[in-house]
C-alpha cells in the first residue's frame, strides 16, 4: 500500500469510528445539552485526555492485561458503570433547576468538573482500552520503526480526529439547544434526558462482555 493510500485508509477508518455513537460521544452530547458549549468542549477535552491514557497504555502493552484478564476487566467495568450511573442520578435530581440561569455566567457543571468527568468516563471504560489495542496494530508497518512509537503516533492521531468530530458535534448541539434552556419545561426534559442517557451508558457498560 502506498503512503498516501495508507493515510487515506487510516483517517477514513478513524473518522468512521469517531462518528459512531459510542459512550464518549453520547456523554459529550449529553453534557452539551445540559451545560452549553463551554461545558461540552470541556467534556471533549476530558474524554480525549482519557483516550490518551489508553493510547499510552496500548503503546506500553498494558491494555493487553485488561484484554486478557477477566478480573481486571470486570473491576474497571463495574467502577466505570457505577460512576456513570452516579452522574445520571445527579442529573435527574437536579432536573430543571437551571431553567432560569444564564449558562454562560453560572454553569451548573463547571468547565473543570466536566473535564474531570470526561477523563474518568473514558479511563474507566475497559472497552476503550481494548479498542486501541485491537485497532491500532492493524496499521503498524514493520519497516517504519519501533512498534511502540508507531502505536503512540497513530493513537494520538485517532484522538485528534475525535477532537475535531466531537467539537463539531458540540457546536451543532449547542446551537440547537441554546434557545430552549430558558423554557422551564424543556429544561426539565433536557435534564431528564441527560440523566437517562448517563444511567443507560452505565448499565450498558456494566453488561458489557469482553470481546
Amino acid at each position: 500500500m502506498s503512503e498516501p493510500m495508507f493515510w487515506v485508509v487510516f483517517f477514513s477508518a478513524a473518522l468512521a469510528l469517531n462518528l459512531s455513537p459510542g459512550p464518549d460521544l453520547l456523554f459529550v452530547l449529553s453534557r452539551t445539552l445540559s451545560g452549553g458549549r463551554r461545558v461540552g468542549v470541556a467534556s471533549v477535552c476530558g474524554v480525549c485526555s482519557g483516550a490518551l491514557v489508553h493510547v499510552a497504555a496500548a503503546a506500553l502493552g498494558i491494555s493487553a492485561i485488561i484484554a486478557t484478564s477477566a478480573l481486571t476487566f470486570a473491576v474497571v467495568k463495574y467502577v466505570g458503570a457505577v460512576y456513570l450511573i452516579y452522574l445520571g442520578v445527579q442529573a435527574l435530581r437536579s432536573a430543571g433547576s437551571a431553567a432560569s440561569l444564564n449558562l454562560n455566567v453560572v454553569p451548573r457543571v463547571t468547565v473543570w468538573q466536566a473535564y474531570r468527568q470526561g477523563i474518568l468516563v473514558d479511563v474507566l471504560n475497559p472497552k476503550a482500552a481494548i479498542f486501541f489495542m485491537a485497532f491500532l496494530p492493524q496499521f503498524i508497518r514493520p519497516d517504519h520503526g519501533a512498534v511502540a512509537l508507531q502505536l503512540l503516533v497513530l493513537g494520538v492521531l485517532v484522538v485528534l480526529v475525535a477532537v475535531v468530530v466531537e467539537c463539531a458535534m458540540v457546536y451543532l448541539a449547542a446551537r440547537a439547544t441554546s434557545a430552549l434552556r430558558g423554557n422551564r419545561r424543556l429544561s426539565l426534559w433536557l435534564d431528564r434526558m441527560l440523566g437517562s442517557v448517563l444511567i443507560g451508558l452505565g448499565i450498558r457498560l456494566g453488561l458489557a462482555e469482553r470481546a
